[in-house]
């Protein structure tokens, strides 16, 4: 375990916060850093093309085949699997690459890709999707292309098309889509506002404002489509970073709670017993057994 987990933004030094990378190449030139827990802050998708192995995401161990494909919304907290050795390719954006119109914006904020609500989105391709390699061959071409005014355009083009093929694939394989309605349109707004103020505000009504709605009306969205209140779905971010910071970093009880947001350590130790049924450094303890 760390101090803290790592953080990475892009790259510095590249025309366009867009790249397209070998897997091996990534795994074998920073293997202390991916088979470690961190976080990155931008977008990825991961096309495993050979070898098995797990990812982890958070406290997800996923399977890795080969041909799979593997979709990271930003700041998901990764790991490679130390023993596995992938192959493949891995494409890395940014909002600001991606997002050129508000149209773009929309489109990350829904898309199937980034924004499952339910489970890590991720399948495996069949021989017979010649669309994705062919897309994925576009941006590679272009990527590798002498850099000009147009390439920018050009490789935003390709991804947008890679996204768009992705999602086909993934309808395809037995994905129970949610209605896209006015109560999906808030719940995605509600788990946005969550992620950046989950630590200093930890009552519904405060979401409410900034959402202008009542209480009663986020209730009803977020039982209709996640079957879930919005004060349980708050209390699973915050346990959420809990865990991520006992289990990938050494801060001790008291840290961890002024981080969250608790006022003394013994209110973030009741919450966490009240919900997990476990003190913080038990939870610590036996995972690291595991």
């Amino acid at each position: 375990m760390s101090e803290k987990i790592e953080k990475y933004d892009f790259k510095n030094g590249l025309l366009h916060e867009f790249e397209i990378i070998d897997l091996s190449e990534l795994y074998q030139n920073n293997f202390e850093q991916t088979t470690s827990p961190h976080r990155l802050e931008f977008y990825q998708v991961l096309w495993f093309k050979k070898g098995t192995s797990k990812h982890w995401v958070d406290f997800n161990a996923l399977d890795i085949e080969p041909n799979t494909l593997l979709f990271l919304n930003k700041n998901s907290v990764q790991r490679f699997d130390k023993k596995g050795y992938p192959k493949g390719k891995a494409i890395l954006f940014t909002d600001n690459f991606f997002c050129k119109t508000k149209t773009d914006t929309a489109y990350l904020k829904s898309s199937i890709l980034f924004n499952d609500l339910f489970s890590i989105p991720k399948f495996k391709v069949e021989s017979e999707s010649f669309n994705l390699q062919k897309t994925l061959n576009l941006i590679l071409a272009e990527f590798e292309q002498p850099k000009d005014d147009y390439q920018a355009d050009i490789l935003r083009n390709h991804l947008k098309n890679f996204l768009l093929h992705s999602e086909r694939e993934r309808k395809n394989k037995d994905f129970i889509e949610i209605k896209k309605d006015n109560k999906l349109h808030l719940v995605m707004q509600f788990k946005e506002l969550l992620e950046s103020n989950f630590i200093q505000h930890k009552n519904v009504t405060f979401y409410c404002e900034q959402m202008h709605i009542t209480p009663k009306k986020l209730n009803s969205a977020t039982t209709n489509v996640l079957e879930r209140s919005p004060k349980s779905i708050i209390i699973e971010r915050i346990l959420l970073e809990a865990k991520r910071m006992l289990v990938h970093t050494v801060k001790n009880t008291k840290e961890i709670s002024f981080l969250l947001g608790f006022e003394e350590p013994t209110n973030f130790i009741k919450f966490f017993r009240k919900h997990l049924k476990t003190t913080p450094l038990s939870f610590r303890e036996q995972f690291n057994k595991e």
